[in-house]
């Protein structure tokens, strides 16, 4: 028993440690993350799944190594697709630049516990009930073709459950005040526009969880392998934000990409039972697709009609005109900003 639970426990503790270093030493004043950081961070959340990736194939063998290693990638490319929505969530709300990092950081503590739970109900429904496995791959199938053919994402605050149930009980300020979630005014407890923004992150990881999450387990049952290459993509997926923030209209192509490769996973779902797709084949076919859709979109960017991102749009320069604006909750219910234009 102690040999199953020993792995988590350890696991478990390494992110704790690594998050409290995050916060309380390299991010222990709001700053605003420039290219080279976050370049930095990258290279540095990557490296250490790399280095875990090779611990699991000294501690289980290669083939586990190579499920881990396939799981993250499908995990990280998908959560780069999820970047574009926390791009529009910023830049919706205006979000100052330098306290977007703050919304990620403590939006992956909540990310952390519902994959978790996601997870662990998913690897059980699949040993109680195997057929679920065909309902998962269909899934997978659908999600697949609607990311090939859906339009461009809109954000509506007003319509999410979440914070019209949250606003039934907490006033919002009209500013932001600080890097605070809550403040106190006239005596009474009021939360601050950056807890609605990461209200919306948390709400809208719920979604993508329900997508990242079978594809996965289309990879292996193993719940420390889903749980661990899901938890190093999240890791790393505030310093690949600050990263991509101003590239991302260059990905014109990326959610085709995407699209092929949960395509190929809930086939591989599918014929699990007839036909088991060696692991370095599928390795291969997710590696090959995501590349050939970041080439594509390189090749080809800017001529889908969408506007080259300009300097304005970098990471460096967004608080320097987010800041001054003024944010009013009940005032947001036009249409979302193009984060390729500029506000």
């Amino acid at each position: 028993m102690w040999g199953r639970v020993f792995p988590w426990v350890v696991f478990n503790i390494f992110v704790v440690v690594m998050l409290a270093l995050d916060l309380g030493i390299l991010h222990r004043r709001a700053h605003i993350i420039r290219m080279k950081e976050a370049l930095l961070l990258s290279l540095f959340w990557i490296s250490l799944a790399v280095v875990f990736c090779l611990g699991i194939s000294i501690w289980q063998g290669q083939t586990k190594a190579l499920e881990f290693l396939t799981g993250y990638i499908i995990e990280e490319s998908l959560s780069v697709d999820n970047l574009f929505v926390f791009l529009l969530i910023f830049t919706y709300f205006r979000v100052p630049a330098e306290y977007r990092h703050k919304v990620l950081y403590w939006g992956i503590l909540g990310a952390i516990l519902m994959r978790l739970i996601f997870i662990l109900t998913g690897v059980a429904l699949i040993h109680l009930f195997h057929w679920v496995i065909y309902i998962f791959g269909v899934f997978l199938i659908f999600t697949g073709y609607r990311m090939a053919w859906q339009k461009d994402v809109e954000i509506h605050p007003e319509k999410n459950p979440v914070l019209k149930f949250f606003r039934r009980f907490f006033s919002v300020t009209e500013n932001y005040v600080g890097g605070k979630f809550f403040v106190k005014k006239e005596g009474r407890l009021c939360a601050t526009p950056l807890l609605i923004v990461l209200l919306m992150v948390e709400s809208t990881d719920v979604v993508f969880a329900i997508d990242s999450i079978p594809a996965i387990l289309a990879i292996t049952h193993d719940p420390f392998l889903v749980y661990t290459s899901n938890i190093f993509a999240i890791l790393g997926l505030r310093s690949i934000y600050f990263a991509l923030a101003g590239l991302m209209q260059l990905f014109d192509y990326l959610h085709y990409g995407l699209s092929a490769i949960l395509i190929f996973v809930g086939v591989k779902m599918l014929i699990s039972d007839f036909y088991k797709i060696p692991i370095g084949i599928a390795l291969g076919v997710v590696a090959g697709m995501l590349l050939l859709s970041i080439l594509t979109s390189l090749l080809f960017a800017g001529q889908k009609g969408k506007p080259i991102v300009s300097r304005e749009d970098l990471p460096e320069s967004e608080g320097k005109h987010t800041e001054s604006k003024i944010f009013s909750l009940p005032e947001v219910q036009g249409p979302p900003h193009n984060p390729g234009q500029g506000e």
